[in-house]
């Protein structure tokens, strides 16, 4: 093998079993702590004007793979923009057009 040439790293195929009675969880807020030896992420829901949430998921990661859950959310929100457009947040100006839910 020649200098120039560098072997390839071999990557690692992983089947991913999801149970089919495994529930998603919807979360409107994460609150993100950390260690120097990991970062905790706590997934939490919490109702317009309640001034109490709940916590309904926790995860537990090394900074690295925080740092990779980063890097792929990263570049899946720029996959997803690219196909559907901007997401804008509040602070850029994002308003809902109307109020969703039930109304007296």
């Amino acid at each position: 093998m020649s200098q120039q040439e560098k072997p390839q790293p071999q990557q690692l195929r992983v089947n991913i079993e999801v149970p089919a009675d495994l529930e998603a969880t919807y979360a409107n807020l994460a609150v993100i702590r950390h260690s120097p030896s990991e970062v905790v992420i706590d997934f939490v829901r919490q109702m317009p004007e309640q001034a109490r949430a709940k916590v309904y998921a926790r995860i537990v990661m090394t900074p690295v793979n925080a740092k990779l859950l980063l890097r792929a959310l990263q570049q899946n929100l720029s996959n997803y923009e690219e196909k559907f457009g901007e997401i804008r947040t509040q602070a850029e100006g994002f308003q809902d057009e109307k109020p969703i839910g039930f109304a007296r």
